[in-house]
């Protein structure tokens, strides 16, 4: 299992065990973290998922493809360490990987 930890908005952190294979929002979905909305379900078509991608981890998740860029358009506060949970697969490597959730998804 890759570790994963989550900081909601309130600065409440979800500490996940997440099985390579599946992504980020999967994770977040099925542990109820808050302000992870997933309306599409993972098919990017939407931006409810959006998280920041703490600044240690950038490099190692690296940045979006353009159909995810697309979609960060409608999303609430993006920043250049944006992305959508739905589109970070879980690997070994992301072990210890830390995101957090903004204030409201758009």
């Amino acid at each position: 299992m890759t570790k994963i930890t989550i900081v909601a908005f309130d600065g409440t952190r979800f500490e996940l065990d997440a099985q390579p294979g599946s992504t980020v929002m999967e994770n977040a979905v099925r542990n109820s973290v808050p302000g992870i909305d997933a309306e599409c379900g993972g098919a990017c078509a939407c931006a409810t998922c959006h998280v920041y991608v703490d600044d240690a981890w950038t490099a190692a998740v690296g940045g979006p493809a353009p159909m995810e860029e697309d979609m960060l358009d409608f999303a609430a506060d993006v920043r250049p360490n944006s992305r959508l949970s739905c589109q970070i697969k879980v690997t070994p490597e992301l072990d210890g990987l830390v995101l957090s959730v903004p204030e409201r998804q758009g």
